[in-house]
């Protein structure tokens, strides 16, 4: 059989759109799911007034945008077909300079606009500013750990995890040792940059009791996905035990220990150039406070054990113990953790056996 060469040939394009009909449909079932995801980084839970507050705001704007994307697409639609060319038809007629039309449909989009603009203009200052009471709380952004100082409360220093007191709100005075970072807690307030040089103030408040999960926003380097952290609320009076403890010395554990045979790997092996740590009055010979030196410093150790997460809150992982997380990151940080600034110390079994045995008494 010859074919017609004057016959034209179309490409089937049924596959090709069944194809994008399935990605569009699961793309918008994955993201109607998000809402229902039990995700401990989701924005629609609210803990706190603020983001409570922004949770607020979010509702009202995305159901405006719904109801116009529906007109919108409706209108589409409806001129597409009501409008489409037939044979014998009249052009349609035009509404091109008609002014009562223009008018009106550049005041209703003003007028929403402003509607819009107005709360949000207010909520952005209501959120910027802390109340004159709010507790202090410093925030150092480094590659790729978050530290947290009080200065209100004996000059504590930690890091990972943000201990704070329900129910009273908290202010995040924050900066950056090296990079742009951005301290992000969805639970209690929006993301907020941190920046070099510069301070920057996120309000928090948590409502309850309970663990609120945080991360870098702002892309940071190697391991921006692994720089996570973690803000902890406790009611007042576990709140005041925790400094309490915090104010404490580490202990010095007895000779001939394997927490001891740690404590000489910790001063022999480097590790004093970057980890601070303060020590209780002791009779034993070791300084009361081993300070890093100036330069890059790594998380102070004083209180290491009272903390569930290290490695910038990205151990312990789902399914691996907390030594276990803690051998394979003294085993070889860089590894364990992509640009790690902590170097691989070619630690043997029983010297990072040991270690883990004095970290554990730093409670």
């Amino acid at each position: 059989m010859v074919q017609d060469p004057t016959r034209r040939r179309f490409p089937r394009s049924r596959p090709i759109s069944r194809l994008l009909g399935t990605a569009a449909l699961g793309l918008t079932l994955s993201s109607c799911s998000l809402i229902e995801i039990d995700s401990p980084l989701t924005t629609f839970k609210p803990a706190g007034p603020f983001a409570e507050r922004i949770d607020q705001l979010f509702w009202p704007v995305f159901w405006i945008a719904v109801v116009i994307f529906v007109i919108v697409q409706g209108a589409i639609l409806f001129s597409v077909i009501a409008f489409r060319d037939r044979p014998g038809r009249k052009e349609p007629k035009q509404t091109h300079g008609n002014a009562k039309l223009e008018v009106t449909w550049t005041v209703i989009p003003a007028l929403i606009l402003a509607g819009i603009a107005i709360p949000t203009v207010r909520g952005v200052f209501d959120l910027t500013g802390c109340d004159s009471g709010a507790m202090t709380v410093d925030v150092v952004a480094h590659q790729w750990w978050f530290e947290f100082d009080y200065p209100d409360n004996g000059d504590i220093q930690t890091a990972n995890v943000m201990v704070i007191p329900a129910g009273q709100e908290v202010c995040a005075v924050m900066t950056s040792e090296d990079v742009i970072h951005s301290f992000w807690v969805p639970a209690l307030n929006g993301k907020r940059d941190v920046v070099p040089g510069h301070q920057t103030l996120l309000r928090l408040q948590a409502d309850q009791p309970g663990e609120y999960w945080a991360h870098c926003a702002e892309f940071c380097g190697l391991s921006h996905s692994l720089m996570r952290g973690r803000v902890q609320a406790l009611s007042q009076s576990d709140f005041d035990a925790w400094v309490a403890g915090q104010q404490e010395g580490a202990p010095v554990p007895a000779e001939g220990t394997a927490a001891w045979d740690g404590l000489q790997v910790y001063l022999s092996k480097g590790c004093t150039q970057c980890h601070t740590v303060d020590f209780a009055a002791n009779d034993q010979g070791v300084e009361d406070n081993i300070v890093a030196e100036p330069g890059f410093n790594g998380p102070n150790l004083t209180h290491f054990a009272s903390r569930d997460v290290f490695a910038g809150a990205y151990l312990p992982y789902e399914g691996l113990s907390y030594r276990d997380a803690l051998t394979q990151w003294l085993h070889n940080p860089p590894g364990v953790k992509p640009g790690s600034f902590m170097p691989n110390l070619g630690l043997t079994q029983k010297e990072i056996n040991d270690l883990i045995a004095w970290m554990e008494t730093l409670s």
